[in-house]
């Protein structure tokens, strides 16, 4: 697979749409992170050799302040903060020669500023007017043996009699955990969003108020999904087809609301979205690790991803609905390089924070310092050997 191949298969301004937005947000976002790192340092005192936007090599030195080189360099795709002795500590400016709870601090200042700017892109994305479907989230089939089939249902009939237990077709879900559910998307979520537990459901059976308690599978059987329904908005069919079928429906609530929300409401919800976006994330990795889809948000999507994917799905983000939802798409990514970093492996801040823990429970030994840069130095090669594979089966991907 030839370079040319690569870009004859796929259209020059497509690609410019897809990866200019991409490479802006990932180089404010890891500079940003890097900026934690700077101003935490800067505020214990050590010293900041270079704190350079974009990677090497240097393109332009624009500003030398005390100690510190500001420089921009050639691949913007990044950013980089250059503390002296990372990992010897003969100096006594060096980060290696901080008490331990500077250090972590300075460590894990880069992963708080992503999750602080996550918060608050979150939030302004609640403060964006956005259309709400009011089409409702109606049962249209249950599997047979299915957790549906046997939930328990309770409250009373409009005639005052017992409710037929388990759920049952025509059902309208109106409430999951809490959670008004007004469209199918919205039921679909917070339905994944409590797999492996017994869920509090409130439903409207032919015009009564029920609630009942449906239990959500990790592992449902194929073409199933964790509780065992199928579900569409509630239409009523204009057209049929000689054997019975129908061919042209229409919505019976094809209604829509404006929705934002004032700040005060916005970053709450705001937070709250993403510890839901991490409770999610973790059910998919769940699912995929054990080797079922059945239950998998998404499991015509390949389990892990590299930035030629994820470019590709910010083009295909603006191209289906537009630049305001990047708002939110910024946040996320904020998100996922927050909790990349913070993982305990060589070379990213948690692998450097995991060497200062090992210190402590080591009595204060240290790891000598050209044993941790080598660690570091074969996590770092065998990282971006990683990054060029998931790569590889990205552009893969995208020719087929």
């Amino acid at each position: 697979m030839t370079l040319l191949m690569i870009f004859l298969a796929f259209d020059p301004v497509a690609i410019l749409r897809a990866v200019v937005p991409f490479v802006g947000l990932l180089l404010v976002l890891v500079v940003i992170h890097e900026f934690g790192h700077f101003l935490a340092a800067k505020a214990f005192g050590i010293k900041v050799l270079e704190f350079g936007i974009g990677f090497p090599p240097r393109a332009w030195t624009y500003l030398r302040r005390g100690d510190t080189e500001y420089t921009l360099n050639w691949l913007p795709i990044g950013g980089f903060v250059r503390l002296l002795g990372e990992e010897d500590p003969t100096d006594p400016r060096s980060l290696a020669a901080a008490p331990r709870w500077k250090r972590l601090t300075v460590m894990f200042a880069g992963v708080f500023m992503n999750l602080v700017v996550a918060v608050v892109l979150m939030g302004a994305g609640f403060m964006i007017p956005r259309e709400r479907s009011l089409s409702l989230a109606q049962v249209s089939e249950v599997s047979p043996g299915s957790p549906a089939v046997e939930a328990l249902v309770e409250g009373s009939m409009r005639d005052g009699s017992e409710p037929i237990q388990g759920i049952q077709p025509g059902d309208i879900v109106l409430e999951v955990e809490g959670r008004d559910i007004k469209n199918t998307s919205e039921l679909v979520f917070a339905n994944r969003l409590n797999l492996g537990e017994v869920q509090h459901w409130v439903i409207n059976r032919g015009g009564s108020t029920l609630t009942a308690e449906v239990y959500a599978r990790w592992d449902p059987p194929e073409g199933q999904g964790p509780t065992g329904i199928r579900i569409s908005a509630p239409a009523t069919c204009l057209e049929f087809s000689d054997d019975g079928e129908c061919t042209r429906a229409e919505l019976l609530y094809p209604y829509t609301e404006t929705v934002w929300y004032p700040p005060w409401e916005a970053f709450p919800k705001g937070a709250q979205a993403l510890v839901d976006t991490m409770r999610l994330t973790v059910n998919e990795i769940r699912v995929r690790i054990s080797g079922t889809s059945g239950a998998s948000v998404s499991g015509d999507q390949p389990a892990f991803t590299g930035p030629v994917g994820i470019a590709d799905s910010t083009g295909q983000l603006i191209d289906q609905e537009g630049w305001r939802p990047l708002v939110e798409f910024a946040a996320l990514l904020s998100l996922n390089l927050a909790i990349f970093n913070a993982l305990p492996l060589p070379m990213l801040d948690g692998g450097r924070m995991f060497f200062v823990f090992l210190e402590i429970l080591r009595g204060g030994r240290r790891i000598a310092p050209e044993k941790e840069a080598l660690v570091h130095l074969t996590g770092f090669a065998l990282l971006m050997m990683g990054v060029l594979v998931v790569t590889y089966f990205d552009i893969a991907r995208l020719l087929t």
